[in-house]
């Protein structure tokens, strides 16, 4: 289905990601059904993830996301783009069967030139497997962290050396071997880390899809969270070819709604759609998102919602490192950072141009409040 008439602003189209992503409208009742309705949230920075985690979830704490962590019942793992994101643990396995054999064959020259063969990976997933079971018996831990990991690779003759170490554990979570598991014990230098433990262990059931279908049920449910988007959105967050992602949207004809926007199609579900004729909330709304989130890295084209003479503000020198954002009404208009004077923590907000308006200014402040604390919690 498609709307011929409707030429909603990018700021329009903004607020219509944030209802998609549970960012206005009440949200999702947990934590689990935040991570399952978004199918993927990208979690390089575990502080920001469980931020981005909260910000979808109101009324939960960081111990909330953690303690979702240490039941399983939300996972962390490299499910695409060689980059750490949280999963449904139902979702990983099947979605692994589309995404890691392109990433491996993308990262088949790195693996020559650190000297990593098939037989190395299988060798450190034996080596990964006796060292959680030893583990096991001897201190009852639930895994082993990544330095205990690399100690045992290291012994057993596999240098982890030169990022050697961290592409041989993401190979072995690649294949469905490893997956990250229940937090590990603060050491007051490491920060936030999880354990390591054999994938079938922490995840015993899988959801099992055929490709072809497997493609379609995550370009749906990509849409659902992330509309309206792009075809070549889709393409560049799942790294599924854009043959194969041409072919499932035309699987999913009747489940979608359609929105041209200068000569590009736009998807998103017809909920979502719907909110064009009813009324699209958030005009005022005022968010504090974390770095890395969904609601600007979920796409390839992010000048919908961030204007490109701000782009570089928020990713210095076009490194990766998405800072942390303020959304103001659907559109990217500043950053902020986290402050610590001793104990206190606290917000500073950057926007781009001026200063934020009286009213903006003080929902600021009340994010900033409701982020310290769910931090301490």
């Amino acid at each position: 289905m498609a709307l011929a008439h409707q030429n909603p602003s990018p700021r329009i189209m903004g607020r219509l990601r944030l209802v998609s992503q549970g960012l206005l409208g009440g949200g999702f009742p947990s934590v689990a059904d935040a991570v399952r309705w978004m199918t993927a949230m990208q979690a390089q920075d575990l502080g920001h993830a469980l931020w981005a985690v909260g910000q979808r979830v109101p009324g939960t704490r960081a111990s909330d996301v953690r303690a979702a962590l240490d039941a399983g019942t939300v996972v962390r793992s490299w499910p695409m783009r060689g980059t750490l994101h949280l999963l449904a643990p139902e979702d990983l396995r099947w979605i692994l069967d589309i995404t890691s054999g392109r990433l491996m064959t993308a990262v088949a020259g790195r693996h020559r030139e650190l000297g990593i063969t098939q037989d190395d990976i299988s060798h450190c997933r034996d080596i990964a497997h006796k060292t959680t079971e030893g583990l096991k018996a001897s201190e009852g831990a639930h895994g082993a962290t990544r330095e205990q990991l690399f100690q045992a690779f290291e012994e057993a003759g596999q240098s982890t050396t030169a990022q050697r170490g961290i592409h041989l554990l993401g190979s072995l979570c690649q294949r469905a071997w490893l997956v990250q598991g229940p937090m590990a014990a603060p050491t007051g230098k490491a920060g936030l880390q999880q354990l390591f433990v054999p994938f079938e262990e922490w995840i015993p059931n899988s959801r099992v899809l055929q490709r072809e279908e497997g493609i379609a049920e995550l370009l749906f449910r990509y849409l659902r969270s992330h509309g309206p988007a792009t075809i070549k959105d889709f393409a560049w967050w799942s790294q599924v070819p854009l043959t194969e992602a041409r072919a499932a949207l035309k699987s999913l004809h009747g489940h979608l709604v359609e929105l041209p926007l200068r000569g590009t199609s736009y998807w998103m579900s017809p909920e979502t759609a719907a909110m064009l004729d009813d009324g699209v909330p958030g005009s005022r709304s005022l968010l504090a998102l974390p770095g890395f989130d969904e609601f600007l890295l979920g796409y390839q084209d992010r000048s919908l919602v961030l204007a490109p003479e701000y782009a570089e503000q928020v990713v210095p020198g076009k490194n990766g490192v998405f800072k942390r954002i303020i959304v103001s009404g659907g559109e990217v208009v500043g950053t902020w950072a986290r402050t610590v004077n001793g104990k206190s923590v606290g917000v500073l907000p950057e926007p781009f141009a001026g200063q934020l308006g009286t009213a903006a200014g003080r929902s600021f402040e009340a994010q900033g409040r409701a982020y310290v604390k769910f931090m301490a919690g």
